[in-house]
């Protein structure tokens, strides 16, 4: 007889386990300070972040297909959160987002593409570089064109003239967001959050722009000096600091429980977020 019973409750609950919902608000943001203020050092040249098999929030088939609907502003519970970053000065919110899925494990959840705050597209190009010196750079230094019939390369001090290449602005470009990547949330007996995010911030780094000839008399027969003197040129490199768009990682995973609010945390960004089992 109570096995019986046993069976019966948990033929009840089984249905209730199985339809599981949850409701995840995230809230997105940047700290107001000089990247090179901060202890830490970044590569100025990220590799991309995987943005492959990514879904966004405005594509309503796939979303309906995974069981996933977005949550409207009056849904949030963490709006007072919201509003402290937003008037304070140490912080700049970037997105106030949220959505319900179900009890979705690591590989049935979907990973969300994440666009936020600027679009940088207009004054840098996806490798971060300043459009404005990149012209400066083009108009400063001779132009070089090949022959077609004999291979010679030919150098002219007119900037405007025909190379065959296109300018930075000869096509447009993909947005370029000052947040860019993706989050996926999922249950794997614990509830899970992975983020991937790049924040863009303009700043400054060293180039080599060029070289300049060495002066054989003064730099290389000096007394001092133990080069000797064949009949190459020497070249030396030319440096100069410029503007660029520089990328800084956020990369984290973080286990928690249903109902618990948490803050991830980067010297740059960082991200609130909360889930919350429906029904609770």
């Amino acid at each position: 007889m109570k096995k019986l019973i046993y069976l019966l409750l948990l033929a009840i609950s089984w249905p209730s386990l199985a339809a599981r919902q949850f409701d995840i608000e995230v809230i997105l943001f940047k700290r107001n300070i000089d990247p090179a203020q901060v202890s830490e050092s970044w590569p100025d040249q990220q590799k991309p972040i995987n943005m492959k098999g990514t879904i966004s929030f405005g594509d309503n088939s796939r979303l309906s297909a995974k069981g996933i609907s977005l949550m409207s502003p009056g849904e949030y519970q963490l709006t007072a959160q919201y509003n402290k970053l937003k008037g304070h000065a140490g912080f700049t919110p970037l997105a106030h987002f949220g959505w319900r899925q179900g009890d979705l494990s690591k590989a049935a959840a979907p990973k969300f593409y994440i666009t936020a705050g600027k679009d940088f597209s207009g004054d840098y190009l996806p490798d971060g570089t300043s459009k404005e010196e990149l012209r400066r750079r083009e108009m400063s230094e001779p132009a070089t064109s090949t022959d077609a019939d004999s291979g010679i390369i030919v150098i002219t001090d007119n900037p405007a003239a025909d190379t065959g290449s296109e300018t930075a602005d000869a096509s447009p470009q993909s947005p370029l967001y000052e947040l860019e990547g993706k989050i996926r949330v999922y249950v794997q007996h614990y509830l899970f959050t992975e983020a991937s995010l790049d924040l863009r911030e303009p700043g400054r780094r060293e180039v080599i722009v060029g070289a300049e000839p060495i002066d054989m008399e003064s730099d290389l027969l000096a007394e001092e000096s133990n080069v000797q003197v064949g009949h190459l040129q020497e070249v030396k490199k030319r440096v100069e600091v410029e503007e660029f768009l520089k990328s800084y990682r956020f990369d984290q995973q973080r286990k928690m429980r249903s109902g618990e609010t948490h803050y991830l945390d980067h010297p740059l960004m960082g991200m609130v977020i909360q889930i919350r089992r429906v029904g609770e």
